[in-house]
């Protein structure tokens, strides 16, 4: 069944405090003039992409900015957008903005207005709607989302809006003579603890145990804590934080079973602080070092 037909004219809309006056509708885009009072201070647009689904774009006066005029001003539309034409509104079922991702004010605008964040898209600068423009963060309501004075709609919209930090996950496995096992990786030079990404919404703690038997087909549960280390961005990695976990002692021969991931791991094997030293960076022997002192949870940044 096909959408119904949005409305040929738009309507003025207002929440009490702003006004959207329509200034031009040819059934494909539309241009609203935002208003306070007497005052015109910015404007909306929307831009049909298919039946279902409209862009929308805006801008505001700078000297009326920081008011909350944009906020609401995009609110009341995208939520006429949404609403059913029986009932008065647009009939799209998804209204998405695609926002600079270098533009901080209006990615912030976006989540206050509603919006929930998708991902970003990837453009050749001089092809965006800015000359230096490498990348857009889309975001996107839709009219089966829950309304905005639902509290899980509130909570997701400051979920959208918090940083998100990389995590990695790390097992420090010791022999009897004190020697730590690590990991000979095929794509850097350096070797490294067992461990890895812990995935979105996962237990770091059962994260690094699944990735120790990912690489290497060992089953050891991850243990107290160690350290927490910060990894400042570096070589074109964003930062991110490295949990090690003790992964306890165990007889060198219990890697007679170690079955490696192939596509990751050359080779595993425990070691002495001086192969430590010679085979890890600095940051990782630091880490390592750290971790081997740690009478507790402690936190360090690359290992400091």
């Amino acid at each position: 069944m096909s959408p119904p037909e949005p409305a040929s004219e738009h309507p003025t809309l207002t929440d009490g405090t702003v006004t959207l006056r329509p200034v031009s509708d040819d059934g494909v885009a539309g241009r609203f003039e935002i208003e306070v009072g007497d005052d015109v201070v910015g404007e909306l647009g929307l831009q049909r992409l298919d039946p279902h689904t409209v862009e929308l774009s805006w801008r505001l006066n700078e000297a009326v900015r920081k008011r909350g005029y944009a906020t609401r001003a995009l609110r009341t539309l995208v939520d006429w957008a949404l609403t059913d034409t029986d009932d008065g509104g647009f009939g799209i079922s998804r209204v998405q903005a695609r926002v600079a991702a270098d533009n901080t004010d209006a990615l912030r605008l976006a989540t206050r207005g509603g919006m929930s964040r998708e991902g970003t898209q990837r453009v050749v600068p001089g092809t965006g709607d800015r000359e230096e423009t490498t990348e857009y963060v889309v975001f996107s309501r839709l009219a089966t989302d829950p309304p905005l004075s639902d509290p899980s709609s509130f909570r997701s919209l400051l979920n959208a809006m918090l940083p998100r930090k990389r995590a990695i996950g790390q097992m420090l496995v010791r022999d009897p003579d004190g020697r730590v096992l690590l990991c000979q990786l095929t794509y850097k030079r350096d070797w490294d603890l067992p461990g890895g990404v812990v995935e979105v919404g996962e237990n770091p703690k059962e994260a690094v145990a699944r990735e120790v038997t990912e690489e290497l087909g060992l089953t050891i549960d991850a243990g107290d804590l160690l350290i927490t280390d910060w990894l400042p961005p570096w070589g074109g990695w964003d930062d991110a934080l490295c949990l090690v976990f003790d992964g306890g002692t165990h007889a060198p021969a219990i890697l007679a079973g170690m079955v490696t991931q192939v596509r990751e791991i050359r080779t595993a094997e425990f070691c002495t602080l001086e192969q430590i030293d010679e085979r890890c960076t600095d940051f990782t022997a630091r880490r390592i070092r750290a971790a081997l002192a740690s009478p507790g949870s402690v936190f360090t940044e690359s290992g400091r």
